[in-house]
């Protein structure tokens, strides 16, 4: 089944941006998008319904009402698209969501920004880079992102969706985001939003409950690393009584 089903027909507009948000290394794409819906209180605007999204339904507070794993929302006066997926698509139906939402893209004639992060290997800010398919590379030089530094690859459904737009040369921008390898990175999803969606969408975005959320995260990581120490400690210091108890 192959089918976006819009739920708002009131809504208008005029070659909007299109933000990506499945969730991957760090979290990055599904924190940056959820973020963008909560802080400009995005309308929904669509259900997405492919077959190679796992058949589940999601709930969520305050409402008796379900929900489809994977979302449009849109804020029609930014001319801003967010699609916000629940679930995470696997490697092997990532070529088929790829081939069932593309043709939408087109006919809506949005700019996709799809989101990936790359595993990060030392300490610092995150580096974010840009890649992109069709006619809009301008777009990545007019808002400074750096090119890759090396050669790489971009997989998963962000990875489909890229290679459609390539197969077509259709527009379409990546961006890039060095990530945690392990936990979510709200640090990162800053860094994806201040310096690529913002700069190529036009908009301004406050982050400051992402930075709140880095504060937490990065707390619960120190005491998780105490923990695991206190831990190993523990058995290797009990090992030799239990062995001759």
């Amino acid at each position: 089944m192959t089918q976006i089903d819009i739920v708002n027909e009131a809504v208008s507009l005029d070659k909007p941006v299109l933000v990506e948000g499945f969730p991957g290394v760090g979290l990055v794409g599904k924190m940056a998008v959820d973020h963008l819906i909560d802080t400009f209180e995005m309308d929904h605007y669509a259900n997405v319904h492919c077959g190679s999204i796992p058949p589940i339904a999601t709930y969520r507070g305050e409402t008796h009402e379900l929900a489809t794993p994977v979302r449009l929302y849109v804020d029609a006066e930014r001319d801003l698209v967010a699609l916000q997926s629940d679930v995470p698509i696997g490697p092997e139906a990532a070529t088929e969501f790829g081939d069932c939402v593309a043709g939408w893209f087109a006919d809506t004639g949005v700019v996709p920004i799809y989101l990936s992060g790359l595993p990060r290997q030392t300490d610092g800010p995150p580096a974010l880079y840009g890649v992109s398919s069709g006619t809009v590379a301008g777009l990545l030089s007019a808002a400074g992102i750096d090119t890759p530094a090396g050669m790489g690859l971009i997989s998963g459904p962000t990875g489909a969706l890229l290679a459609h737009a390539l197969e077509d040369d259709s527009d379409a921008l990546g961006l890039i985001v060095e990530s945690d390898p392990q936990l979510p990175d709200p640090v990162a999803a800053r860094v994806v939003i201040e310096q690529g969606i913002e700069p190529i969408a036009g908009v301004s975005v406050p982050t400051e409950k992402l930075s709140t959320r880095a504060d937490e995260i990065e707390e619960a990581r120190a005491q998780l690393i105490k923990r695991m120490q206190q831990s190993t400690t523990d058995s290797s210091r009990a090992e030799p009584l239990q062995m001759y108890q």
